[in-house]
């Protein structure tokens, strides 16, 4: 049986699911996957893209960055301390239950939008401030 390195993952989803009391089923609808392939990425054997893995973490209203590094699509060693940060920010804002989807979305846009501000970009990595890069930023527009 060929190992795709993802059993953790797997075992982790199982975890969170049964944690939102939620089955295999209820959770492939809500994530808008089918019930076999679901099953699969549970027991390790698919590895899913990084687009199913965020439409799972939207359905169990968990970090997808936490499901991203668990598939080795990140690596949390790499991507060092300020990645870090910003993922736990993105978690603790994805996991409030006191705030809609709606909300969660817009804070996550505004966080975005104050990095970007401060010279910091999103995605591969975490760029320095952008007086380190000497030249000023489109960003600054009147408010």
């Amino acid at each position: 049986m060929a190992s795709l390195n993802v059993g953790n993952l797997g075992e982790y989803l199982r975890e969170q699911r049964r944690n939102a009391q939620l089955s295999l089923r209820q959770l492939a609808e809500a994530a808008g996957v089918s019930n076999p392939y679901l099953s699969q990425i549970e027991r390790g054997l698919r590895k899913p893209s990084a687009e199913v893995l965020q439409q799972v973490a939207k359905a169990l209203r968990i970090s997808a960055e936490t499901l991203y590094v668990r598939a080795g699509i990140l690596d949390a060693e790499r991507d060092g301390q300020e990645h870090r940060k910003d993922g736990a920010t993105r978690a603790a804002v994805l996991a409030d239950p006191t705030l809609t989807e709606q909300q969660k979305q817009v804070l996550l846009q505004i966080y975005e939008s104050f990095r970007k501000e401060n010279g910091f970009v999103d995605g591969d990595g975490a760029a320095g401030p952008r007086d380190q890069e000497n030249e000023p930023g489109p960003q600054q527009t009147a408010g």
